[in-house]
């Protein structure tokens, strides 16, 4: 496949894929997990399944199922990726997590695959461990205020005689 090294990255980076994506796809070890996680996306929009399956941990509890991948990279249109949130996963971190939004055409239907994925260091170079699909946001927990309570902003005052008086 011939590839035009000027082309905007799949990842969303806002960087050209020869800058971004493409060193580490090419075996550079990946600086953070968020940047192996922008790379596993762009080697599915490449096809890359080599590269997909090198940084699975070793010691995933099922192994990179190939035939799986080879369709994802046939039957969808990865059409975008969007990161949510990062929690470690720096140049310091042994662990990382990526919630992100991958966004796909797949028969002529759009969707989203919303993962927060978990990467690891082994032997120095981030991978990818598992992920969680469809993550759930804990829980709000609303907390009554009874009037005779201390007020929750903190003055000391009963919360009738406080932010509770002009309700």
């Amino acid at each position: 496949m011939g590839l035009d090294l000027m082309t905007m990255c799949h990842c969303g980076s806002g960087k050209q894929l020869e800058a971004c994506c493409l060193p580490l796809i090419n075996g550079a070890a990946a600086p953070t997990a968020e940047a192996l996680m922008r790379s596993r996306y762009s080697a599915f929009k490449l096809g890359n399944l080599d590269y997909i399956d090198k940084t699975h941990a070793s010691d995933m509890d099922e192994p990179f199922d190939r035939e799986h991948g080879q369709h994802m990279v046939d039957d969808i249109d990865w059409r975008g990726l969007e990161i949510r949130n990062v929690v470690g996963g720096g140049d310091k971190d042994e662990t990382g997590e990526v919630e992100f939004i991958a966004r796909f055409k797949a028969q002529g239907q759009t969707g989203i695959h919303h993962e927060k994925a978990t990467f690891k260091r082994e032997s120095g170079r981030w991978v990818y461990v598992d992920g969680e699909i469809n993550p759930k946001a804990p829980p709000r927990r609303v907390v009554q205020v009874g009037r005779n309570d201390p007020c929750p902003c903190g003055s000391g005052k009963k919360y009738k005689k406080c932010c509770g008086a002009a309700a």
